[in-house]
């Protein structure tokens, strides 16, 4: 009999202890959600402070990297599958860089629903680039989320479902690279994921220098309150990137997907608090079909 009470005490203690993992993981995803649904901000006050998207961008991941660098310590070994983590970094680059540019000169709930058309992109590389074959929950992932693109992006002028300007390309490219990214990432899952995250973070900071290096200089003039934001903002990167790979690695996908759409719904209250920005109901029918998508990319593989 005592040997039963200690087994079922030590499975009731096991069970409370997933259970508090499990809320520990949704706390950080939720937490994830609420960093990147406000992290326009910073990079917006840094733009009025003299320092362009591009460049506090590319500060902001070289002090992410740097964090994680120091954090992780890693050996110095030959490159593993080194196209591959080069074609990460670009995509990386292409996405982190896309959604800072468009936040900042855009209608931030308007680029982060054309963000999200990430789906729509990565049912279709998965196709292309991992040979992944669509079932009907595929193909309706791809109807529903051009349905809600041709909604968001529909002009009575010329009646035609187009980007009404620079940001919302760059939001949509933001997404397509972020697809991009998972998709790539999927084919390096045996790449540990601090190398995955450092990739990205170099990534960043190349294409970075590529675009905007010639004007970095110029950043030395900012005043003391911008660089004490960008060391901030960068240590906040890596630590959200830390809490979200926790959270990703024990919760469910599906749960996890559903949990990350709330950065639509705190980037909707953070620009409207903070800019004063609100969306017109084409937009909001819209985005609502593009969620509606990413939420049916959970029966994809079933």
């Amino acid at each position: 009999m005592a040997e039963g009470n200690d087994s079922g005490e030590n499975r009731g203690a096991a069970t409370t202890g997933a259970v508090h993992q499990q809320r520990v993981a949704v706390a950080a995803l939720v937490t994830g959600a609420l960093v990147w649904g406000v992290i326009w901000y910073p990079y917006r006050i840094l733009r009025d402070a003299g320092i362009g998207g591009v460049q506090a961008t590319t500060l902001t991941y070289a002090v992410a990297l740097i964090l994680a660098v120091l954090v992780w310590r890693p050996r110095p070994t030959r490159p593993t599958h080194p196209w591959l983590m080069m074609a990460l970094a670009l995509a990386a680059g292409g996405c982190n860089l896309g959604y800072v540019m468009a936040t900042i000169t855009g209608e931030v709930v308007r680029v982060l629903l054309l963000f999200y058309l990430a789906p729509l992109w990565t049912v279709l590389l998965s196709r292309f680039l991992l040979g992944e074959r669509l079932n009907r929950f595929g193909v309706f992932v791809i109807l529903l989320s051009l349905a809600g693109a041709a909604t968001m992006l529909w002009r009575p002028q010329t009646g035609l479902p187009l980007p009404r300007d620079v940001a919302d390309w760059m939001g949509l490219g933001a997404g397509f690279s972020f697809a991009l990214f998972n998709v790539l990432s999927r084919r390096a899952r045996e790449v540990p994921v601090e190398q995955r995250v450092m990739v990205s973070f170099a990534g960043v900071i190349v294409i970075g220098l590529l675009l905007g290096g010639m004007q970095l200089p110029e950043t030395a003039a900012a005043p003391a309150g911008a660089w004490l934001l960008l060391l901030l903002t960068g240590g906040v990167l890596l630590a959200v990137n830390l809490v979200v790979q926790f959270g990703l690695a024990n919760t469910q996908a599906n749960q996890a997907i559903v949990i990350m759409l709330s950065e639509v719904g705190f980037a909707a209250v953070s620009s409207w608090l903070l800019a004063g920005e609100m969306l017109g109901p084409q937009e909001w029918l819209g985005g609502t079909m593009i969620i509606a998508a990413s939420l049916f990319t959970t029966k994809m593989k079933t």
